[in-house]
């Protein structure tokens, strides 16, 4: 089984890094691997809403230039995937909110790359913010009919300069937690292949508010 992990971080080693790495020594603990992919060091643009990937059905976002559709298939050849970001003004950052809009809507209107996969989010934060960001990724998980492993607290970690989150003791049994438990739902998941049948997808009904 294999993992793909993304840092949304500008700091390639930095804490959200870390905090990743914390998740991924308990995965790779289980014998599944894992990748770590560096999004926050790229020029990536935002979702035009311009509804090319579903028009398409390629998999693929119209916007070329950037390493978008790449991650994507990463993505859907992996069997779980964890987000990760740094705290922006109480939110996820820039560049990687551009890369999830785009690559969680080539995934939901392409027949649901990204649905039972197993997914899970974490946030890293000097001092305040971290919950909002947390529930933000959660919501590209949500969304796209994934699994959510959890842990024993929101999945946020805490420090300033790079590796200083590592000092955070809290943090750290959070994210080996959660690596634990992401490691038992993507076992579960991989056994039950054979003798659960997953739920037919339903193709997705949109009502707007006002007619």
């Amino acid at each position: 089984m294999k993992v793909v992990a993304f840092n949304g971080s500008p700091k390639k080693e930095g804490n959200t890094y870390h905090a990743i790495k914390l998740v991924a020594e308990e995965l790779e603990k289980e014998g599944i691997e894992v990748e770590i992919v560096h999004v926050g060091n790229q020029v990536i643009r935002g979702c035009m809403a311009c509804n090319g990937c579903a028009r398409n059905q390629d998999e693929k976002c119209v916007i070329q230039g950037d390493p978008v559709n790449e991650w994507v298939q990463k993505m859907k050849e992996a069997d779980g995937i964890i987000l990760g970001s740094p705290v922006h003004y109480s939110a996820i950052g820039g560049t990687m909110k551009s890369f999830l809009d785009r690559a969680f809507y080539v995934g939901s209107s392409n027949k649901g790359l990204f649905r039972h996969k197993v997914g899970a989010a974490v946030a890293a934060v000097r001092r305040s913010g971290g919950v909002p960001t947390f529930e933000q990724l959660n919501n590209y998980i949500n969304y796209s009919e994934m699994l959510m492993p959890t842990s024993n607290y929101w999945n946020v970690i805490h420090g300033g300069a790079p590796g200083e989150v590592l000092q955070d003791a809290e943090g750290v049994q959070i994210m080996r937690t959660l690596g634990k438990n992401m490691a038992w739902l993507l076992k579960l998941r991989e056994s039950g292949k054979d003798k659960v049948e997953a739920p037919v997808g339903e193709r997705k009904v949109f009502t707007n508010f006002i007619r």
